[in-house]
This record gives C-alpha cells, structure tokens and sequence, in this order.
C-alpha cells in the first residue's frame, strides 16, 4: 500500500475485490486526478496483509482495515471492498467522507425481490475452492470479465495485475466468500448519511445491473452510473469510461 504522506489533498482509498489484491488498480493509478492522494489497502489476507486477524471474521476485518484509512477519506470500494466500504461507512463514519461503489453491493445475495447471485453459485465456488485454489480463482476472474468485448484480454490483465502480489491463502478467500454471502448491509446502506456514488458494468454476471434501481430506492440522492457494455471489472474493460468517471467525482469534492 501507498505509504500516506503529509500533505493537505484529501485521501482516496481503493478497496479491491475477492480473490485478488490491490494490483488489480495499477493501470489507472497514473491517471487518477492529482487533487487527490491515493491509497490502496489489501483486505485483510490478501496480497501484501497476508495475516488474518484472529478471530477471523467481518468485524476483525474490518477493524483491521479502518486502522489503515485516514479521517475524512473517499472510500470507493469494488465488489467485496464496496460490501466493506459501506460497513466502514456505517460503522466508521469517521473515515468515510464519501462513499463510491463499483460493481457492489450491500447484498451480493439474491434474495426475495433483490437481484443477486444464486446461493448455488456461491456454493459451488466455496466448494471448489476446497478442491483446487488457483483454478478457483483464474475462474473468477473469467467470470468478471464476461459479457465483455474484450473479454479473454480483460481476464489476462486481471490475473497479471495481481501476481505481482502474494496470493491469499485458502482461508482468507474463504473467510471473503463467507462474507460475500451472509452479509445484508441494505439497512445499513440506506441510513448512510455520506453523499454516495456508483459505477455499475450493464453486462455483470455478478452483480446484475437490476441492483441498480433497488439501491437507488434505499439511497434516492445516490448518483449511480450505469457503463453499457460494460461487465464486473470496469476499470480494466472500460479504462476510460472508468476513469472518467472517478475523477468525475473527484472533482465535485470541495
């Protein structure tokens, strides 16, 4: 992670995903606006953080991670680091100035009137996961490039940005697969006071682009954009977009 310096721009933290590390943001680091300082943690397990606290659970994560963020921080978090984003918003509003979502979602489960993934698709991943970790992983990274035009490349990209990086063990991606289907934050989403914005792929596989709307519905001021053809990874299949978009947002912040 970015060591933080002092200086008075604020501090925007990147929160990666499940099963990766943040090397997942390296190739648009260069390009994010510079009235800001970037930091990029790992989750608790992941790349660099390989140790888990003990006990290992959403609370002790999350605890650890809060440790790493500086007062007043714009938190934009991806996947797994959005459903943290929101807790830490919640739980630590401190922190968090401003909350940003990309491809996440306080409930990654499908449930009664909430567009999700399938229970059996999660299970499948926490079984297989057991049974051969790297093919588990390179699987999830295909699937978050899917729907994609550039899908086989966006995949190639993600696996490279992040073995620059240790893998995390068995039981970090466990604990994160753990996380990803029990947690519901709806009700903590939709009190947040901190202004709250959203970049969502049209194509996601993961997080359907139906979501949208309902978390519209618990957070009306949210401003949430949509990328047409664009699927769970935006920033490595629409660079572009994506960066317009962050620094976007970058420059409302006073």
């Amino acid at each position: 992670m970015a060591e933080i310096s002092k200086t008075d721009k604020p501090v925007l933290v990147l929160l990666h995903g499940w099963g990766v590390n943040q090397g997942v943001w390296q190739t648009i680091l260069a390009d994010i606006s510079p009235s800001v300082q970037v930091i990029t943690p790992d989750i608790p397990g992941f790349g660099r953080a390989q140790q888990l606290p003990q006990p290992c659970n959403f609370d002790t994560v999350l605890s650890e991670l809060a440790s790493q963020i500086p007062a007043n921080s714009l938190v934009c978090g991806w996947s797994l680091g959005g459903l943290l984003a929101i807790a830490l918003a919640e739980r630590y509003p401190a922190k968090v100035q401003q909350l940003a979502l990309v491809a996440a979602t306080p409930c990654f489960l499908q449930q009664a009137g909430w567009p999700g993934m399938k229970a059996a698709v999660m299970q499948q991943f926490a079984q297989s996961l057991q049974r051969d970790l790297s093919q588990t992983v390179s699987r999830f990274l295909a699937i978050q490039a899917m729907g994609s035009a550039t899908a086989k490349s966006d995949a190639v990209l993600l696996k490279q940005a992040i073995a620059a990086y240790p893998q995390a063990s068995k039981a970090a991606l466990s604990a994160g697969l753990e996380f990803l289907s029990s947690q519901d934050l709806r009700r903590s989403f939709a009190a947040l006071n901190q202004p709250v914005v959203g970049c969502f792929g049209a194509l996601d596989s993961l997080v359907p682009v139906a979501v949208v709307s309902e978390l519209q519905k618990l957070q009306p001021n949210a401003d949430l954009s949509v990328l047409a053809k664009a699927s769970h990874a935006p920033f490595i299949s629409h660079r572009a977009e994506f960066l317009a978009w962050l620094n976007n947002w970058l420059l409302t912040i006073g």
